[in-house]
């Protein structure tokens, strides 16, 4: 016989009475089939059987009981035993005690305890359905001697029966909500939610309404859904710009014994632009001085807008046309402000006090509320002026424009300035001419009445208009001062006659024709009449019985001179001088008289002219071949004449440089002073000693030896050979040989030297002698060569030195360029000096 699940009959009546519903035991059973039963869990419980037992049920009926799957306890239960929840039982069991049962899974053992020989469970701890809803357990009976299964584990659930023990909570708080003033009856603000955490599909404990506990008459809450609507049409933010009102949440429906919560709630009433801007004052009064600059502020009024935030934004106008023309308005937009500033300048003279209306506007105007009246309000500025000392004023203020005739006597009136003092009191004024303006005092102008007269000769030629500045200042107080500035035109005269443009030049063809037109003629007039220049031309009494040419007047201020015949020759006459008169059209008429010259010249065929009797008047565009050539030779010659002298510059510089060159090999000059040092510029010139042809101071000196004169004689006898005795003979020796000392020949023998010596000595004696030379002691050696010189020390202080100091010898090792300097330091030789 297969087990089966079942529940006594009086359990389901206890739970029925108790709890008003069932708890549902398991009790499933199965048809006899092949003289067994096959059983199992029923209803979701479990249950076991081959794949064949599940076959014969699918083919035969089952008959099905109670079919458990859960058990229900009470949650919250309070009571000091532990909570029946319900009995499993299986139909093998006959009550004799073989068997036991077994659960497992959540809260067995601790929350649910079973009794192993009834199958009594029971709930050992109190239950709370928020926190955990049900629990899932496993059913086992075993034998209790062999503890073998005595049929498959079955899975049930024990339910936690709810109940109302849990109120609404409002959880998104704090709730705060908006909604504009003005709105209509039923706008929606917000919504709130209240949730309650008992179970909604069992009863009502769960099912939520809502309610207004505090401003109700304001604002209403659907009752289902907590949505908070307006009650109201007039909410005005300006009144009252927030509300808080409490709304409460009742679970089981709102019946008898539900449990409730509540919140607050914070509803923001936003501006919408209801109010127009309003002056709080009808009327205000600011004073402003008649001096004060155009710009100048004259004082500020302000519109107060009920509404908030950009509702309040405004701007302002003068709405009279008289107070728009002196004054405008602009708006501060930091401070909302009217600021009145003065357009054009005020007189106190003309009127003291204005009044002027100012409008405020605002910008955001909405539509919905064109029915609240309009959005602009009126206020009345008055403006009073207050008077000050003023300056005197010109007529016209922009300056007077006046003329007056070039040739106008001395004294002559030009015109009248008139000023006058704009005060009240109408001080006199007085009348000066600015002399910055008028350097040369041409004009003047009386203090009193304006007047200004001529004070120099005008010439519309030189200026033709003055402008100048007349100051106005009042007598009573020198500080009003006012400037205006006159131009005074100078009208022309005909003071100035015409003139020929420029002085003319013209040229013919010897083979002209009668009634060639040769040169037209324009005439300049200084002059600028109103009614323009109108010139007649004639020729002069004297020429107009010329038979040559004759005057064309063009009748354009211009002339043409033509040809009257035929036949010219530059031979007979090649310049003719045609004198010609030219008169203006006055008032006076004046006139001059120009002279045209007239060239004959001859021409090619083609009539261009070649040249004329004096020079060629025009040059052909090319040159001729012959010509051509004669520039090209006397280009040659030119070339060839600069590099003769540049070649003849170049031979001379060569020269020059030789003789340098020897010079600074035959002039040593040391300086050895305390004096002039480098600015000793009276050093013995060496140039007397190297002319060996020239010894000025020997020839005019009764003290030297006669024989000096006639050295250039001996050299010349001693070159060329001739004999000669007595004193002649050795004195051409002598000089020979001092020629060839002085040209560094060292191979000839010695020579005799007396001669340069006594030379020397006079040339000493004067030197120290001359008092017109500076007070310099100077160290000076003269040599005619090197260390082979038979000369003496030549020193002008009488100092002769023999022997040197030092062994100088090295130096002709240093190359050929210190053998020279190496032998004037070489030790004398005692022949030389001997003599």
């Amino acid at each position: 016989m297969a087990p089966c699940w079942k529940v006594s009959t009086w359990l389901a009546l206890w739970a029925l009475s108790l709890l008003g519903c069932c708890n549902f035991v398991c009790c499933k059973k199965t048809s006899r089939t092949s003289g067994s039963e096959r059983g199992g869990a029923g209803g979701g419980g479990g249950g076991g059987g081959s794949e064949e037992e599940q076959g014969l049920m699918s083919h035969e009926r089952v008959k099905r009981g109670w079919v458990w799957n859960q058990f229900f306890v009470v949650e919250e239960y309070t009571g000091t035993e532990p909570l029946y929840v319900g009995k499993i039982h299986t139909d093998s069991d006959e009550g004799e005690g073989t068997i036991k049962y077994h659960i497992s899974g959540e809260g067995a053992g601790t929350i649910f305890i079973i009794d192993e020989l009834t199958g009594d469970i029971h709930a050992t701890e109190r239950l709370d359905r928020e926190e955990k809803a049900f629990y899932t357990l496993r059913a086992q009976a075993r034998d209790r001697l062999s503890n073998d299964p005595l049929e498959p584990e079955s899975e049930f659930v024990i339910k936690v029966q709810d109940i109302n023990d849990s109120e609404p909570k409002f959880l998104e708080g704090p709730y705060i909500g908006s909604v504009a003033e003005l709105s209509p009856i039923g706008t929606s603000v917000m919504k709130v939610i209240a949730s309650d955490a008992d179970d909604p599909t069992y009863g009502s404990s769960a099912r939520v309404v809502y309610s207004v506990l505090d401003g109700e008459k304001i604002f209403t809450v659907e009752r289902h859904t907590g949505i908070i609507l307006t009650a109201v049409a007039d909410l005005d933010r300006e009144t009252q710009d927030r509300y808080e009102l409490v709304v409460k949440a009742t679970d089981m429906a709102g019946q008898m014994g539900g449990l409730s919560g509540s919140t607050t709630v914070t509803i923001v009433i936003t501006d919408v632009n209801d109010n127009p801007p309003r002056f709080p004052q009808k009327m205000y009064q600011f004073t402003v001085s008649e001096g004060a600059a155009v710009g100048t502020s004259v004082g500020r009024v302000i519109a107060t807008d009920a509404d908030m935030g950009e509702n309040t934004d405004m701007g302002y106008l003068i709405s009279d046309q008289e107070g728009g023309e002196l004054f405008k308005v602009t708006t501060d937009t930091d401070t909302q402000e009217a600021v009145i500033c003065i357009r054009k300048p005020l007189d106190f003279e003309s009127k003291r006090s204005h009044n002027v209306v100012v409008e405020a506007v605002n910008k955001h105007v909405d539509p919905r509320f064109a029915d609240l009246g309009s959005f602009r309000d009126q206020t009345i500025v008055r403006v009073s002026v207050s008077d000050v000392d003023e300056p005197p004023i010109f007529l016209p203020a922009e300056g007077a424009a006046l003329e007056v005739q070039e040739d106008a006597k001395l004294g002559a009136l030009v015109g009248v300035v008139t000023a006058k003092d704009p005060d009240v009191e109408n001080a006199p004024v007085r009348f000066s001419i600015d002399r910055s303006t008028d350097q040369g005092s041409t004009f003047h102008i009386d203090p009193v009445s304006g007047a200004i007269t001529l004070g120099k000769s005008l010439d519309r030629e030189t200026t033709g208009c003055h402008n100048i500045t007349v100051t106005a200042v009042e007598a009573d107080n020198q500080a009003m001062v006012s400037h205006s500035a006159v131009s005074i035109r100078i009208l022309d005269v005909n003071d100035n006659p015409p003139e020929l443009a420029t002085p003319y030049e013209a040229s013919i063809c010897e083979d002209a024709k009668p009634g060639q037109l040769i040169h037209t003629i324009s005439v300049v007039d200084r002059d600028e009449p109103q009614s323009g220049h109108h010139f007649h031309f004639n020729l002069v009494p004297d020429a107009s019985s010329n038979r040559h040419f004759t005057l064309w007047d063009v009748k354009d201020n211009t002339a043409g001179i033509r040809t009257q015949r035929s036949g010219f020759n530059r031979n007979e006459q090649n310049v003719y001088f045609l004198s010609i008169l030219v008169v203006d059209s006055g008032p006076p008429s004046l006139s001059s008289t120009g002279t045209v010259t007239i060239h004959v010249c001859g021409c090619d065929p083609d009539g261009a002219i070649q040249s004329c009797n004096a020079t060629a008047y025009v040059m052909s565009a090319a040159l001729s071949p012959g010509a051509l050539i004669a520039l090209l030779v006397c280009m040659l010659i030119l070339i060839v004449l600069v590099l003769l002298i540049l070649t003849l510059k170049r031979h001379r510089k060569g020269q020059r440089i030789a003789e340098d060159e020897e010079d600074m090999r035959d002039n040593v000059i040391k300086y050895n002073d305390e004096g002039g040092g480098e600015q000793d510029t009276q050093a013995y010139d060496m140039s007397a000693l190297r002319n060996l042809y020239d010894f000025p101071e020997a020839k005019g000196s009764d003290a030297g030896p006669p024989d000096i004169r006639s050295l250039p004689q001996w050299i010349q006898l001693g070159r060329a050979g001739g004999g000669g005795g007595g004193a002649s003979a050795t004195a051409s020796a002598t000089a020979s040989a001092s020629i060839s000392a002085v040209a560094g020949a060292g191979n000839e023998p010695p020579a005799d030297f007396s001669l340069f010596k006594g030379y020397i000595r006079k040339k000493v004696e004067q030197a120290d002698a001359d008092l017109s030379v500076p007070p310099y002691d100077s160290f000076q050696t003269y040599a005619f060569e090197g260390s082979s010189s038979p000369a003496l020390s030549l020193s002008s202080i009488h100092t002769l030195s023999t022997a040197s100091e030092q062994d100088f010898s090295y130096l002709s090792d240093w190359g050929p360029r210190f053998r020279q300097l190496a032998g004037y330091y070489a030790p004398a030789n005692p022949e030389e000096d001997g003599s």
